[in-house]
């Protein structure tokens, strides 16, 4: 049913009114011919080139490409992520904050509304489907590209500030589009800059549609169903309630989006962190042991877990998936914050792979291993098919109830 479910969240805007009168069975079948176009036109091409194996250690390439360029940004930066990770903190309080500055929201504002779009993608059924897929040592995997990515988040969000451009109107326009083509015009190439800020934008739309839309309603509703069961015949309806309650926030521009993250992420995190610790708290005299484990299984996984390259290709993938370090979509909602020096929203930006990588995703991990989730039986299947939402569901449900 998981399929149905992602029509009405990627197509629904154009595609609505055929969904309501279509029969179950007329919609069943239109919703896997464009599951099937979108993957075989599309997805498959796509992550042929960017999942294409290094020859001899049979690394993906994407993979490479980010742990290699978050690696390089922390060396060059001079390991920005500690060194003004206190005035990050600062920053975000208000504490140098100038509201005579060009912009429309907030520092505080620009984190949560960046936050908003990666706590819940990825390091909450993220982290369990890499567990689940690549063992306890995956955690350990995440951890250090969410250190590295902090790096990464930094230098993209600081251009996405150096290159941002200021309407009549005061709004805002910046991301990874305008520093791809302003920056590469300065050095003389503005012929590829051009071509790669296109590119982005398609391949941003792309993954705003799967990663941030599709994968977020369908791993709710797999939790959703669980109470309101009457969801699994009219999946379309939650899709639908979902569209209009994000359309009445993004309908305002940043400004509104803004305003509502700075209320609800906070919120959101605290209730989940605070649910977390309290189960952590539960077999505090396990912990030790589950970072042993976690340490133990990085560098030496269980060949049922794809060997040292498999979990390392896997907390990669899933830690980029939480913190979307190096991606460029950040940069759009920091582009946006009132400034003195674009430096400064690059080091609030760092603060992002921090909060939803290394903390949220390790108490989640912690979660899932201490209560031994991912390895009871009775969990076998939402492993199998990716629920990683059901997965966190069940191992905070043994515990909570």
């Amino acid at each position: 049913m998981k399929t149905i479910s992602l029509v009405p969240v990627c197509l629904l805007s154009f595609l609505g009114p055929s969904l309501f009168g279509a029969s179950s069975r007329e919609g069943d079948t239109f919703a896997k011919k464009i599951d099937l176009f979108f993957g075989e036109y599309i997805v498959s091409p796509l992550a042929s080139l960017m999942f294409w194996p290094i020859p001899g250690i049979e690394m993906p390439l994407v993979v490479a490409w980010l742990l290699g360029g978050a690696l390089f940004f922390t060396v060059r930066m001079k390991f920005v992520n500690i060194l003004y990770f206190k005035h990050a903190l600062d920053l975000v309080r208000g504490k140098f904050e100038d509201q005579a500055q060009t912009g429309e929201v907030s520092h505080f504002q620009a984190l949560t509304t960046a936050l908003s779009a990666t706590v819940g993608l990825g390091n909450i059924a993220g982290v369990a489907i890499a567990i689940g897929m690549g063992g306890p040592g995956a955690t350990f995997w995440m951890i250090l590209v969410g250190f590295l990515g902090m790096s990464s988040k930094f230098t993209e969000c600081t251009l996405g500030q150096k290159y941002r451009k200021v309407r009549k109107d005061g709004r805002i326009m910046g991301g990874a589009m305008h520093y791809l083509s302003e920056g590469l015009k300065e050095k003389n190439l503005a012929g590829l800059g051009g071509l790669l800020a296109g590119l982005f934008c398609i391949l941003c739309i792309g993954g705003s549609f799967g990663g941030g839309n599709a994968f977020q309603v369908v791993q709710s509703l797999d939790l959703i169903k669980t109470v309101a069961p009457f969801l699994e015949q009219v999946p379309w309806a939650y899709g639908l309630l979902m569209s209009l309650l994000v359309g009445f926030v993004i309908v305002g521009g940043i400004r509104s989006i803004a305003k509502v993250a700075s209320l609800v992420v906070p919120f959101m995190c605290g209730i989940y962190v605070l649910a977390c610790i309290f189960i952590i708290g539960t077999h505090a005299s396990l912990i030790p042991s589950a970072f042993a484990l976690i340490i133990e299984s990085a560098f030496n996984p269980d060949a049922a877990f794809g060997g040292f390259i498999g979990v390392l290709i896997i907390g990669v993938k899933r830690a980029v998936f939480s913190n979307e370090a190096g991606i460029g979509s950040a940069a759009i909602a920091h582009s946006a914050a009132k400034v003195s020096h674009p430096v400064e929203e690059g080091i609030v930006a760092l603060l992002e792979p921090f909060i939803d990588t290394i903390v949220v995703c390790t108490m989640t991990a912690l979660v899932i291993i201490l209560t031994g989730a991912y390895s009871d039986p009775n969990n076998a299947e939402f492993i199998a098919s990716n629920q990683g939402g059901a997965l966190t569901s069940a191992a905070m449900g043994s515990v909570i109830s």
